[in-house]
């Protein structure tokens, strides 16, 4: 189940799988998706199963076809690191789509340009749309609200007992907003929400607002 919100007279829906629809610019952003993470991992000896390469691509498309939007927004570390097989699929992916697809690059993004170029990925450091602005890094600029990603935002909610749950999040303050990492085998930094701030928690089938 999606959660809606709504910032300065805008329509935002949250997905589970760590997107937001925007839906006055029929836009979809989604941050640190990591492609490469897992070739890269399997390359140095870690037992991550093959297909979970695939997974990231198979979200992204569920996301995209859930929306239909005009355009897809990559907040940043789009990729992990530089060239492996998975551009390959990253390519045939863009090719497979309608969407108008672009970039705000992010500190993992070390790929030539000239790549994202071939496909039609236009690469930006950071877009502003109105009163808002969107980057990869959190950003503190006045008079704009602030789409961002980097940080992996997670939660723990406390059980009964001393039980602990930890959950990828939506990470709401007054003026930014941090988009859970997309990709798989990213991990979570666990941020403690201040009064004021909104919390939406992730799970496999619901975004839950929990602060």
């Amino acid at each position: 189940m999606n959660q809606t919100i709504t910032i300065l007279d805008n329509t935002f829906v949250l997905h589970p799988a760590g997107g937001i629809y925007w839906v006055e610019q029929e836009t979809l952003l989604i941050a640190d998706v990591h492609l490469g993470k897992v070739s890269h991992f399997r390359k140095h000896g870690s037992a991550v199963p093959y297909k979970a390469v695939a997974e990231n691509f198979i979200q992204l498309s569920r996301i995209a076809d859930s929306f239909k939007p005009k355009g897809i927004c990559f907040l940043g570390d789009l990729f992990h690191s530089s060239l492996n097989t998975e551009w390959n699929l990253f390519e045939d992916w863009v090719a497979s789509r309608e969407e108008n697809i672009i970039l705000v690059a992010g500190n993992h993004d070390i790929i030539a340009p000239l790549k994202y170029e071939k496909l039609g990925v236009p690469i930006y450091s950071e877009i502003r749309t109105g009163a808002f602005l969107l980057t990869h890094h959190p950003e503190e600029t006045e008079g704009f609200f602030n789409f961002c990603g980097h940080i992996h935002p997670g939660i723990r909610l406390g059980g009964i007992g001393r039980q602990v749950l930890k959950l990828s999040c939506f990470f709401k303050t007054e003026n930014q907003l941090i988009l859970p990492a997309f990709g798989t085998f990213t991990g979570n930094y666990y941020l403690e929400p201040k009064p004021g701030d909104a919390v939406f928690a992730v799970t496999k089938k619901e975004v839950i607002q929990v602060q």
